[in-house]
This record gives C-alpha cells, structure tokens and sequence, in this order.
C-alpha cells in the first residue's frame, strides 16, 4: 500500500510542472530556445512532455509508448523520491549523478537534452519547491 500512496504522490508532483516551470521567469529565459518532446517515466507513470521556448506546452499521463520522443528520461519512484526530497542525499541532487549510478536512465537523441542541460536539470528538480514547502 505504501508504494501506491508514494507513486500517487509522486505523479501528483510531476503533474504539477507546467506550473511550476511558468511561474520561474528564470528558468523559462534559460530554456528560451529549447524546444523538445520526451518522455519522462516517474515509477510507473509515464508521460509525454512537450517543451517550447523554455515552457512545458503539453504534459500528458499515458500508457507505455503511444507517442513519439526525441528522448526518454526514466527512474523509479525511489529514485524520483530521493532526488526530489528538500536536501538530496549526495548522489541524489542532480540528473547526472542519477544516470551515472544507474537509478535514472536517459534514451534517445539526447542532443536537446545535453544542449539544453542546465535546463531540464533544473526544471526536473522543481519538484522539490513543493516537498519543502510542506515541511
């Protein structure tokens, strides 16, 4: 039941990006010229984002493959739940250090990815804004 409640909170989260990315003038300046689709996998959720001019246009919950990405980032709730909690553990805080230990995977042309990394890191990690805010 735990894991349940965890992904529901989890998703909950992530569901709240579009918000989270608009209401950043940072971030949407950074993310200006990025323009990408992806997939992003929370546990076992996934979802198609579509990102234009440093803006998440589209983000919908779907089922496994229903639409064409240019890249796919994956993780397990775990994952998702550390890198999100308000002060990561190291190894936890950042998209690279997730890949390079293996509990998030990257797929795909990742050229909009690593030209726009600043970017996705940062708009990926707003999650946590609203785990802080709670505590």
């Amino acid at each position: 039941m735990t894991v349940i409640v965890e992904q529901a909170e989890l998703t909950a989260l992530f569901e709240r990006l579009p918000g989270l990315v608009s209401a950043d003038g940072d971030l949407v300046r950074r993310g200006a010229l990025c323009n990408a689709e992806l997939e992003a996998g929370i546990g076992d959720a996934m979802y198609y984002l579509r990102v234009a001019a440093g803006r998440v246009a589209v983000l919908e919950r779907q089922p496994r493959l229903v639409r064409p990405w240019q890249f796919a980032i994956r993780g397990s709730a775990e994952a998702w739940r550390k890198f999100w909690a308000p002060v990561p553990d190291p190894g936890w805080h950042d998209l690279s250090a997730l890949t390079k230990r293996g509990a998030v995977s990257l797929e795909g042309d990742i050229t909009a990815y690593m030209t726009h990394l600043q970017f996705f890191k940062d708009m990926f990690a707003l999650p946590r804004r609203l785990v802080s805010a709670r505590r």
